[in-house]
């Protein structure tokens, strides 16, 4: 199995912080599973419109944050999986709900010439106004997914909550690539709580990209938490 060195040595940190935090005060572990009709990130299919897998750990220490998240991926080659580690700070300021962050993305038996792996830096804001909280991302990377290098991602999104358990959600961002044509994605969609552990998802996804694994589509995603 061959992983982004990057991303491992973003695991071992992240490990670190974690020992780290549980020494100080106590650290709350959240676990997640789901299974979705196609994995999509940013517009783009990363299944090839085949049905995913996920799992991921959450780990939370004050306003401190880590964690690690998995998929199986399909890139019509060898590579099997992506494997996501990140890490984080929480805060508000004025109102506003702040988030530092870094994540890593790792890819299990990539092309060794292929590059994928890459680690992002993100800083968000966002405000609730009743049942509505709308927001703002910004995502940095100094050498992005494959052949690009320097990448921002930028995004505005918006959730309502219109009744217990229900939220309906959108989002619109721009993918700013050195290499690679520029795009725009947007998504929205409505959830579902069954219960505090059971959450349903429908979503629709485009971009301004006319391609097989960047067109329109409706992605149906079953969410378990514990």
């Amino acid at each position: 199995m061959r992983l982004q060195v990057s991303c491992a040595a973003l695991v071992a940190a992240l490990a670190t912080f974690a020992a780290g935090s549980a020494s100080a005060q106590d650290v709350d572990i959240a676990f997640n599973a789901a299974v979705t009709s196609d994995y999509v990130f940013r517009g783009y299919s990363q299944t090839d419109e085949d049905p995913a897998l996920q799992a991921g750990v959450d780990l939370t220490s004050g306003s401190w944050y880590a964690g690690a998240w998995a998929s199986n991926v399909d890139f019509g080659d060898d590579t099997d999986a992506e494997i996501d580690v990140y890490g984080g700070f929480r805060t508000e300021a004025g109102g506003f709900a702040l988030d530092f962050g870094v994540v890593g993305y790792g890819y299990v038996n990539e092309p060794s010439s292929a590059d994928y792996g890459y680690v992002e830096l993100k800083a968000a804001a966002s405000r609730a106004i009743g049942p509505v909280t709308a927001g703002v991302v910004l995502y940095y990377s100094p050498d992005f997914f494959g052949a690009d290098g320097e990448a921002f991602y930028t995004e505005a999104n918006a959730a309502f909550s219109p009744a217990p358990g229900w939220t309906v959600s959108g989002a619109v961002g721009k993918q700013v690539l050195d290499i690679n044509a520029d795009y725009t994605t947007w998504n929205a969609g409505v959830a579902w709580a069954f219960t505090d552990n059971l959450v349903a998802d429908v979503r629709y996804h485009d971009t301004d990209v006319d391609g097989p694994l960047s067109d329109d589509r409706i992605v149906g995603t079953l969410k378990v938490l514990f």
